[in-house]
């Protein structure tokens, strides 16, 4: 089984949010042996589910009968119940100390008005598709761009049971996720807006031209998109507001939290991504800016992303402010050589802005030239996240 980067607590209740399939509950139970220590209610369970929502407080009064008391309680899908977390803090500050761990795919019903989120009593975790570094052993750059880094994906072993599996994964997203949690007034919308949203994956939202394609008015297709991130199927990667603010362009963009889904949603799966052509670096450099992203999180680094487009379109693909160093301005190409001629306005961006410039790449050669550093792409991830 596969080693997760992500440290979980073991003396402190928690929250464990990652998007469906990302392997909260399997982590959980490698880590939390099931058995007399540790109660586990799964709330995916229709009958389970049923029960709590009818009474809350059967929780306490289950707990409360137990001749032994768990040392854990794992709740799985908890935001299906919110009023759960109620009785939870009740039992974290009961006499018996019980702790819990509560997953979810899902921050959006938790984050109603009234919902009690234990006041830090419970922290925070995440979990995201695999990283590199916790599959480096039999990593495959090209099938990680055609078919993303949810587990189950490497489970497959042909291309076919493989598609069958991603697009699976959004027939139940749009079920589980959005239709019986009544997320939107009307489904067809929305499905229709799920591939353009794929297309869009990476550049500049333009929400009035999605808005003409789906048909629905902008502030629906901004309530889409916050549904996405709530749901955890992607972030923002906002653009830089420093020295040359004034230049750019404001809008933020948008980027799905796995390859293999995204290209799901397109339905291009069917579709093999080739070296050398434009599709394979555009999915290069969303695999390296999702790295980026767990990486930063699981190592609780603090970094702040974002990225600059100008007026006349000057691109720097990813900009991290780090806490107490250097800002990065990072150029990510999957050419497997690249050449200093190709990045002389990088260079003068990065000299006006006062940052460190990184080209990152395929190109194995490690070398510094007119101030940029040339680095492949792994060496790069383990400089800059000091692993």
């Amino acid at each position: 089984m596969v080693s997760r980067i992500v440290k979980l607590p073991k003396t402190n209740s928690f929250f464990l949010f990652g998007a469906r399939g990302t392997g909260k509950t399997s982590l959980i139970k490698k880590e939390f042996q099931q058995g007399v220590d540790v109660l586990f209610i799964d709330l995916l369970d229709e009958n389970i589910f049923e029960k709590y929502s009818l009474d809350p407080q059967l929780l306490k009064k289950e707990i409360d009968a137990l001749a032994k008391k768990p040392k854990w309680v794992f709740i799985d899908e908890v935001q299906r119940v919110p009023r759960l977390l109620n009785i939870v803090h009740q039992l974290i500050e009961s006499k018996d100390k019980i702790k819990f761990i509560l997953t979810g795919s899902s921050s959006r019903r938790l984050k109603q008005k009234g919902v009690n989120l234990l006041a830090g009593r419970a922290w925070v975790k995440n979990l995201y598709p695999f990283s590199f570094f916790e599959i480096e052993k039999f990593f495959n750059l090209a099938d990680v761009l055609n078919w993303g880094m949810l587990p189950q994906v490497f489970k497959y072993k042909n291309t076919q049971e493989k598609a069958e599996y991603l697009n699976s994964y959004i027939q139940t997203y749009v079920k589980l996720e959005i239709q019986v949690e009544q997320w939107v007034r009307k489904l067809e919308p929305f499905r229709k807006f799920l591939p353009i949203a794929a297309q869009m994956n990476g550049k500049p939202l333009n929400y009035t031209s999605i808005s003409r394609d789906v048909g629905v008015e902008v502030p629906t297709i901004q309530s889409y998109y916050e549904i996405l991130e709530e749901t955890l199927l992607g972030f923002y990667l906002p653009s830089y507001h420093k020295s040359i603010r004034k230049q750019q362009r404001q809008a933020s963009k948008f980027y799905f939290f796995d390859l293999g889904v995204k290209k799901s949603l397109q339905k291009m799966l069917s579709v093999e991504l080739s070296p050398q052509t434009s599709e394979w670096g555009f999915a290069f450099e969303h695999f390296i800016i999702c790295e980026f992203f767990k990486l930063n999180d699981y190592f609780n680094k603090d970094f702040q992303f974002s990225y600059i487009q100008t007026k006349d379109d000057l691109e720097v693909d990813l900009v991290v402010e780090r806490p107490g160093k250097k800002t990065l301005f990072i150029e990510i190409k999957s050419a497997s050589r690249v050449h200093i001629e190709d990045f002389d306005a990088l260079s003068k961006i990065t000299k006006a802005a006062k940052a460190k410039a990184y080209v990152i790449s395929n190109d194995q050669s490690v070398r510094i030239e007119n101030g940029i550093h040339f680095i492949y792409w792994v060496n790069a991830l383990k400089e800059i996240f000091e692993l």
